[in-house]
């Protein structure tokens, strides 16, 4: 019996989600957080999908979001002008950093200790939290708004893209090392430290780029427009989701659909694998997040693997006598977790 993918939905927020990000693997698990055009970003344990706190402040969209290393720090950017840092631990807002236009995209260095902002101002900043009331360092030459800007290769360079052009920055310098133009708006850009590669999405179209030369590995070409994709840290498959609602899993290294199935009931705007691998979130214009298995049918957070057990004679008995109960059984168990639904309360704060 082919096995079925049953998603943990995690509902609260009441707008759409447009992006998400996990942490690293910590002593406590590792969290998630997404950022919502409801100004409500939320924490979420990853495995599970449980809600943990929502951060209370930002006065429009929530366009960015992210966590750092050790889950200890948040950062967002939202359509108020401002990238906020948080404590992520209690809740507590740290740092207001004001911008000129909206803020859309948040990074730390590896040791906290630096933010990288971007967003409608064409502008990338450098922000020394030791310092946050310091003006920041500012790097300039894109020519549209920037919509993600990353920290890569041990945060000595910097990837952004804005509408059509991907660009290489050198940190120590802050001079640009090289672009890359593409055909399409840039949709999502996701850095992948292990083997220095940038997954880029535009059209229909997920490339695959070295993040140190921007040279391009491979690409694929979906059968719909594609807002967002992921690179499974084995680097075995990827996920990608888009404007028809269905979510894409492909082989890396042949590039065959191994699955797609209606993953929401709006437009995909942002997927992003675990740490582990084990899992992937999407968000989506329907404002709820999703957690999907990688391999189906393992047992993993609330996931729980129904195998029957064939060493029982009784039961295998029962099955050549009453053809079809044991297959109802394991459907019903099967789908036992299937959409389990966090409600969340988004007025507590974390």
């Amino acid at each position: 019996m082919a096995m079925r993918q049953t998603p943990l939905t995690c509902s609260g927020h009441t707008r759409p989600v447009v992006d998400l990000a996990f942490s690293g693997i910590t002593p406590y698990g590792y969290f998630l957080i997404s950022a919502c055009k409801d100004g409500k970003p939320m924490l979420r344990q990853g495995d599970t999908g449980d809600w943990i706190g929502t951060f209370l402040g930002h006065k429009g969209a929530v366009w960015g979001a992210t966590l750092n290393t050790d889950a200890t720090k948040a950062a967002t950017a939202a359509a108020d002008f401002t990238a906020k840092v948080w404590d992520a631990v209690s809740g507590d807002e740290l740092i207001t950093l004001a911008h000129k236009h909206i803020v859309k995209s948040v990074d730390f260095t590896q040791d906290s200790n630096y933010l990288l902002t971007g967003g409608q101002d064409k502008l990338l900043r450098i922000y020394d939290l030791s310092k946050p009331e310091a003006e920041p360092d500012v790097v300039s030459g894109h020519t549209s708004g920037i919509k993600k800007a990353l920290w890569s290769s041990d945060d000595k360079q910097i990837l952004s893209a804005d509408d059509k052009t991907v660009r290489l920055w050198d940190r120590s310098t802050m001079t640009e090392v090289k672009a890359l133009n593409v055909a399409m708006s840039v949709s999502s850009m996701e850095y992948v430290p292990e083997g220095q590669i940038l997954v880029i999405t535009y059209g229909k179209t997920i490339a695959f780029h070295s993040a140190e030369t921007l040279e391009q590995i491979k690409s694929f070409e979906a059968p719909a427009t594609i807002n967002s994709a992921s690179l499974h840290p084995a680097k075995e498959c990827l996920v990608a989701g888009g404007e028809d609602f269905k979510l894409y899993k492909y082989d890396y290294n042949s590039g065959e659909e191994l699955e797609s199935y209606k993953g929401h009931f709006g437009p995909i705007h942002c997927v992003r694998f675990s740490p582990d691998g084990e899992l992937y979130a999407s968000g989506s214009e329907d404002g709820t997040l999703r957690l999907w298995q990688t391999t189906v049918g393992k047992t993993y957070g609330l996931w729980k693997c129904v195998v029957p057990e064939e060493e029982n004679a009784e039961a295998a008995k029962a099955r050549t006598t009453l053809p079809g109960t044991a297959e109802e059984e394991i459907e019903d168990l099967a789908s036992e977790n299937s959409d389990t639904v966090y409600s969340s309360t988004p007025e507590v704060k974390a």
